[in-house]
């Protein structure tokens, strides 16, 4: 088995392309064989390092070169402190050595607009998407590179469901939100890959056909159970829906859905400059 296939079944397991006698990238094998990492070890990553990767990730693509992410590390102790406090089930994230926060920045191009007298209205819905995928594709491209290095990351958008509690303590002005969180440091012990949806789901060819989702769906959850089975008494909302025989993967996403995480984001949003228009 080569390379990309043995990294590409950890990934998928679904018995699709394995990436046959492609020769060797080690980004590629990077990106398909990266784990999620929660445990840090107390080093803290050298600061030219750090400076690095932000650089790196404000590299990344942007759309029509407006540059509307922006990035902001937390390295007050009260700040990151709490922030934690707000997601107690969540302990790496007051205690991962470094703690970015990504920021979809709409309130930067409208400045400019005011300071060239060119009138900018990018409260719309335009401008909040535009702002969203320019800090998701900065992001990214930290963690690609943070991961490179030997650093280990992992995401946080649970941030979008405390934003009032969140943008108070990043003091952030209107047109400005935070698109997700990202713990960043030195990996204690091995992190997880985490199994993906097998791609006759995720993947189209000229149109979109998702007929085969049940079967796929199936599948998966089998193979996932099998890996990562969830206890019992961690299946979401018993109360409310019953506990289920068998609790796969979809089951667990159907729950956590119907929940309507991240309520506040959208009223947040237009009390500090969205209009969506």
């Amino acid at each position: 088995m080569t390379d990309y296939a043995s990294a590409i079944e950890r990934r998928f397991g679904d018995g699709g392309p394995s990436g046959g006698n492609t020769a060797d990238n080690e980004l590629i094998h990077r990106v398909l064989s990266r784990k999620t990492v929660r445990r840090y070890s107390d080093a803290v990553p050298d600061e030219n390092l750090l400076d690095l990767l932000v650089g790196a990730a404000l590299s990344a693509s942007a759309k029509s070169d407006f540059q509307q992410a922006s990035i902001l590390r937390i390295s007050d102790p009260a700040k990151r402190a709490a922030i934690g406090a707000l997601f107690p089930s969540m302990p790496w994230i007051g205690l991962s050595p470094v703690f970015f926060v990504f920021l979809g920045d709409a309130r930067r191009l409208q400045r400019i607009g005011e300071l060239r007298g060119k009138p900018v209205r990018n409260g719309t819905l335009e401008g909040f998407f535009n702002a969203s995928i320019d800090a998701a594709l900065a992001m990214q491209t930290m963690i690609l590179c943070a991961e490179s290095a030997g650093l280990g990351v992992c995401p946080i958008s649970v941030i979008r469901n405390e934003i009032d509690k969140v943008a108070a303590i990043l003091e952030l002005p209107d047109l400005v939100f935070p698109v997700a969180g990202l713990c960043l440091g030195y990996p204690q012990g091995d992190g997880f890959v985490s199994l993906r949806l097998p791609r006759a789901a995720t993947t189209h060819r000229d149109s979109y056909d998702d007929s085969g989702l049940p079967t796929a769906l199936d599948d998966y959850d089998r193979r996932r159970d099998a890996r990562h089975s969830v206890p019992k008494e961690q299946q979401r909302s018993n109360a409310e829906f019953g506990e289920a025989s068998f609790y796969g993967w979809s089951e667990d996403k159907a729950r956590q859905a119907a929940k309507a995480e991240g309520a506040a984001f959208p009223p947040y949003l237009k009390k500090h400059g969205f209009t969506f228009d």
